[in-house]
């Protein structure tokens, strides 16, 4: 008997649980139509929890997400009254970190009847996927300030990169490409994004790791390496150049971003921190922020999430469901004026019923 998925819910700050409402609803929808069992269960962390009681995830909350759940649905991070970094460093680094979710997995998707920013360019043009290495560098939090407030502050932040981190990253980043090519959805062209000619000794393991493994394991899938700077000038001018991309944390941060703006803005974009690994509990979450100011309007987009959702289930054992729900975005994303909150031309609640029509 297949097992039952187990699902964590994090519903999060301001529109978080509104889009994650639309998201359950979807899924409810797609089990029964796909024929498997689920059960999700709802957590309160975040920032009116942290406002009661000073704290926002201890290690038994983090133990009870891995041992409990397969993965975790997030829908925002994000409070007003709480002062901004408290809760992205205390929930989603910190699960980041402790849930060992080394793999940020970023598809930038041109969904179709949604505006591109940029000129002349279609679904088929915006068609890539970023894995960003996701615990390492200089998210690491390593370094300090010395004469703090005083006209001699000294103020160092370390980039690290250590081999095994890096080769698990490449790895995974050499295997997805090859799958895709497999299905026909990728070219088998990986891109490594780096700054190797200024970062010299992060950026030459980087380098260094890719070519040796892409040489001995890898002899089917063509490798490119691009700087992060170049990267940023090629996803404005030729978006259709890339398959799929692999980059450290903080270019990966910064470049998956631009990567949501090309694909039709925050309101579309979705994103899994992954642990591959057996057993792993990985993290699926829109990649907009919690939009205080249309809390309860029922206005937001819920579309993100529910493609969150798509992920969650794609990689979580789910694949046929998770591709279904994939297809009943594209077909609701042309129903819809914009994908911005208030102008899309139909409630939050109303786009998660297009979306289960579709199913």
């Amino acid at each position: 008997m297949p097992k039952k998925l187990q699902i964590a819910v994090l519903p999060g700050d301001g529109t978080g649980p509104e889009v994650v409402r639309e998201a359950l609803k979807v899924l409810e929808a797609v089990a029964r139509l796909e024929g498997f069992s689920y059960e999700a269960e709802s957590f309160d962390f975040g920032g009116d929890r942290f406002l009661k009681s000073g704290y926002i995830i201890d290690d038994a909350d983090i133990e009870q997400l891995r041992s409990n759940f397969d993965a975790i649905l997030l829908g925002a991070v994000g409070h007003p009254d709480v002062k901004p970094g408290i809760l992205e460093k205390g929930l989603l680094l910190r699960l980041r970190f402790a849930l060992d979710q080394y793999i940020n997995l970023r598809p930038v998707k041109l969904y179709p009847g949604v505006d591109c920013p940029l000129k002349d360019k279609g679904p088929d043009d915006v068609n890539f996927d970023v894995i960003r290495e996701n615990t390492e560098d200089l998210y690491c939090g390593n370094g300090g300030i010395l004469r703090k407030d005083t006209p001699n502050e000294v103020s160092t932040q370390e980039m690290i990169a250590t081999r095994f981190g890096v080769e698990r990253c490449l790895r995974y980043a050499f295997e997805f490409c090859r799958r895709k090519k497999a299905e026909g959805t990728g070219r088998g062209h990986l891109t490594l994004v780096h700054k190797t000619n200024v970062l010299t000794y992060c950026g030459d393991t980087w380098f260094r790791a890719f070519e040796q493994i892409g040489q001995a394991d890898y002899p089917d899938i063509e490798r490119d390496y691009n700087h992060i700077d170049a990267a940023c000038m090629w996803f404005v001018k030729n978006p259709e150049y890339y398959d799929t991309i692999v980059v450290p944390n903080m270019f990966g941060d910064i470049i998956t971003d631009l990567g949501a703006m090309i694909q039709g803005g925050m309101g579309i974009a979705a994103g899994g921190n992954i642990n591959p690994d057996p057993g792993g509990t990985s993290m699926y979450e829109p990649i907009g922020g919690s939009a205080p100011k249309y809390t309860g309007k029922n206005v937001i987009n819920p579309l993100a999430t529910i493609a969150a959702l798509a992920m969650l289930l794609q990689n979580s054992g789910q694949r046929s469901a998770g591709d279904r729900v994939e297809q009943a975005i594209r077909a609701t994303t042309p129903r819809l004026k914009s994908m911005a909150a208030g102008r899309m031309g139909h409630s939050t609640s109303e786009v998660g019923d297009m979306v289960v029509g579709a199913l």
